[in-house]
């Protein structure tokens, strides 16, 4: 029996900042029990191997819900076959002022401006090499809202040095619409100095700790067909790992006239479905065969998973459709990709 409809009305009746901070606790609390063991359990193993890691299975956790490391251990239990925690700035910052996160349920959505909000790079390590799970963790990267554009290059490879031991893999957060200028960065005078610099100190990181990290670059969906194009060669030209599809959208016309519709930030959930689907398949068509690519963007069933499979992804996160569906959302999708898989559609 699923009783997460149950749970989710007792939590939509809460500010949405205290009903994640409540969840989050319980959940923290039912790691401690048998409970882990058994939700683990509960999703069938389907492993692949993208970037040089073997994934128990494709469907990962987006950065956002996990920003500071603190609950590792305890989101490990629910099946996820990664988790992405982030995004982390070298420096601890509030983030923006209160409210800035807001429910759209008519849409299964969500818009946000939290503005990274994080406790620094040195209490996130520390959570990090604290976590008593083994699952494969990726680390998220980004730069302090204060730094000036002209340096945020500075506070990336700040980031890449602090997480590149303890992480399987790092993206490279570029794509947030709530830190002022920062898609600025996916303009190619700036996208390809900045990935040559991360390249040049991953090779050197990679030698000087004896391992292999893979970096990935999350991208926006607010991106023209040319803009996605050469992001895509560049991401070739200066060697990245592979890419992540899409982050939150600026977009509001799916949306228009529903309740919080007008909030800043980046719109998650349903209504980016589409878009970032699309994207997928820009990139796909663009990229050579086999360069990894992690599909994110309103997955909120198997079929919507599919999509995104079909389109050229990987690799899948979710985010918004987890709040909305809860962790039976990780065995649905899943169970619907093995089933692809017998039936060849994989």
């Amino acid at each position: 029996m699923n009783v997460y409809p149950l749970v989710r009305a007792l939590l939509f009746n809460l500010e949405p900042e205290a009903a994640h901070r409540l969840t989050l606790s319980l959940l923290d609390l039912a790691a401690k029990t048998p409970w882990c063991g058994f939700a683990r359990k509960q999703v069938s193993a389907d492993p692949i191997t993208v970037m040089g890691i073997t994934f128990p299975n494709r469907i990962g956790l987006a950065a956002g819900l996990d920003k500071n490391g603190t609950h590792i251990d305890a989101l490990s239990c629910l099946g996820f076959g990664f988790l992405e925690i982030g995004t982390v700035t070298p420096r601890a910052q509030p983030g923006n002022p209160r409210p800035r996160l807001f429910r759209l349920p008519d849409a299964d959505a969500l818009i946000n401006r939290m503005g990274f909000n994080n406790d620094g790079l040195e209490n996130f390590l520390a959570n990090v090499l604290a976590r008593r799970s083994s699952g494969i963790l990726g680390l998220n990267i980004g730069k302090n809202f204060d730094t000036p554009m002209e340096r945020a290059v500075e506070d990336y490879l700040v980031g890449l040095r602090g997480v590149h031991a303890v992480a399987d893999y790092v993206t490279i957060n570029i794509s947030s619409p709530n830190t002022k200028n920062l898609r600025q960065l996916q303009a190619a005078d700036q996208f390809g100095p900045l990935l040559a610099a991360l390249r040049a100190e991953k090779d050197i990181l990679d030698q000087a700790n004896n391992k292999t990290v893979p970096i990935v670059v999350k991208i926006a969906p607010d991106l023209s067909t040319e803009d996605i194009e050469l992001m895509a060669k560049l991401l070739v030209d200066e060697g990245m790992d592979g890419v992540i599809a899409t982050n939150t959208t600026i977009e509001r016309t799916t949306v228009a006239g529903l309740p919080h519709s007008d909030e800043a930030g980046g719109l998650s959930g349903r209504p980016v479905r589409a878009a970032s689907t699309q994207v997928i398949k820009t990139l796909r068509s663009a990229l050579p065969s086999g360069f990894p690519l992690i599909g994110v963007g309103g997955i909120d069933s198997g079929e919507a998973a599919m999509e995104k499979i079909s389109a050229g992804a990987d690799l899948l996160q979710i985010y918004t459709g987890f709040i909305y569906q809860g962790p039976q959302l990780i065995r649905n999708i899943n169970e619907a990709l093995i089933q692809a898989g017998k039936a060849g559609r994989v």
